[in-house]
C-alpha cells in the first residue's frame, strides 16, 4: 500500500468494516497491517478490514514509546501477534464487542486468546480487525497478574481451525461470543466447511466455517 506513505506521520482517520473509526497518528505500514498512535493508545489494525483512509483535523500527538510493541524487522500481523504474546491486549473480532486479555499461541491460520470471562478462545486472523495493547501497568478488569495462567489450557492445538475443531465434536461450543443464540451448542460434525450445532432445544444448524470469528469452551 505504497499510497500510504504520503500518510506517515499525519494524523489520519480510518473506517473500519462494522461503521467502527479509529483517528491517530499514522506511525508505520506493514505488509498487512497499519499502526496508528492516538495519544494514548497504539492500534494495530490489519488491511483486511480498513474501508476508508482520510486526513483528520486535531492536536498535536505527543508519543510515548512505552506500551509500543517493538518489531525490529518488517511489520505483519502475524509478527504483531507473536511478539505480543503473554502481553494484555485488547482485540476486536465483532462489530460491537472487544475482547480482553493476552495472545497464548499463534498457528497457520488461527491464534489462541485467553480471556478472564471467556477463556481460551480460538480466533482466525481473518477475523482480528484490531489489537490495542495495555498499558504496562494495567491489567484486565483490575485483576493481580496472578490470576493469568501460564499455559491456561492443557489442549493439545492443530495447525488450522477445522482440524482444530474436530477435536471439540461433542462439546459446547459458544460461536462469535454468543451474541446469537444460535451460535451456541453442541458440535455435531464438520464437513464441507460448515459445521452442524445443536442448540439448546436441540435444533441443528449449519454454521459456515469461514464466517466463525472466533471460538470458546468451557
Amino acid at each position: 500500500m505504497n499510497l500510504l506513505n504520503s500518510y506517515i506521520q499525519k494524523q489520519i482517520e480510518v473506517k473500519l468494516s462494522g461503521k467502527k473509526r479509529h483517528f491517530g497518528l499514522l506511525l508505520e505500514q506493514g505488509s498487512d497491517v497499519i499502526v496508528i498512535y492516538n495519544g494514548e493508545d497504539y492500534v494495530y489494525i490489519p488491511y483486511m478490514h480498513i474501508q476508508k483512509i482520510k486526513n483528520a483535523d486535531g492536536e498535536d500527538i505527543r508519543m510515548n514509546k512505552e506500551d509500543e510493541i517493538q518489531i525490529t524487522d518488517h511489520l505483519s500481523i502475524r509478527k504483531v501477534l507473536t511478539t505480543s504474546k503473554g502481553i494484555f491486549a485488547e482485540i476486536s473480532v465483532t462489530d460491537t464487542e472487544t475482547i480482553h486479555g493476552y495472545v497464548t499461541s499463534i498457528l497457520n491460520d488461527y491464534f489462541v486468546f485467553y480471556s478472564p470471562v471467556y477463556k481460551t478462545m480460538f480466533i482466525p486472523f481473518k477475523h482480528l480487525k484490531w489489537l490495542i495493547p495495555y498499558h504496562r501497568h494495567q491489567t484486565p478488569y483490575a485483576l493481580e497478574r496472578e490470576k493469568f495462567p501460564v499455559k491456561p489450557s492443557n489442549i493439545t492445538l492443530a495447525r488450522t481451525l477445522a482440524i482444530q475443531l474436530e477435536k471439540l465434536k461433542g462439546q459446547i461450543i459458544v460461536l462469535d461470543l454468543g451474541l446469537a443464540t444460535d451460535k451456541i451448542g453442541q458440535l455435531k460434525r464438520i464437513s464441507d466447511n460448515y459445521l452442524e450445532l445443536a442448540t439448546a432445544r436441540e435444533d441443528p444448524v449449519l454454521i459456515n466455517l469461514h464466517h466463525i470469528k472466533s471460538v470458546h469452551f468451557q
